[in-house]
């Protein structure tokens, strides 16, 4: 997998953004392109540093995904419903993209709810 493959795969799962807004906090972070699904953010890697892809989960499947894999470990203290996922470590590619995938549902649901409401 590379940057291009895994940017095409979360511009094409529908009404998805891109932006690179950490730039403005740290020039560290110029570099890291986020995906947004109806205003919020699903999925985060670093273009320069194309080492890790960080996505959104749930508290509850966290811990479960993160123990049967050395690749996948649960985000830091400030992103604790996120996953950072090793790229080329021992999870495979079709998992990424599931977990991507995923993590697109997670938001577009929380907020496709909210928004009926």
């Amino acid at each position: 997998m590379n940057v291009e493959e895994l940017r095409e795969f979360c511009l094409s799962l529908g009404e998805v953004e891109e932006k690179i807004p950490f730039g403005k906090f740290a020039r560290r972070y110029d570099s890291t392109l986020v995906f947004y699904v109806m205003g919020h953010m699903f999925c985060m890697f670093d273009l320069d540093d194309f080492t890790w892809v960080a996505v959104r989960s749930t508290a509850d499947e966290i811990e479960e995904i993160a123990i049967n894999h050395t690749a996948i470990l649960p985000g830091r203290k400030n992103m604790r419903l996120w996953l950072n996922v090793a790229i080329g470590g021992d999870v495979p590619d079709s998992m990424i993209f599931e977990l991507i995938m995923r993590a697109y549902n997670i938001i577009k649901d929380k907020y496709s709810s909210k928004k009926k409401e």
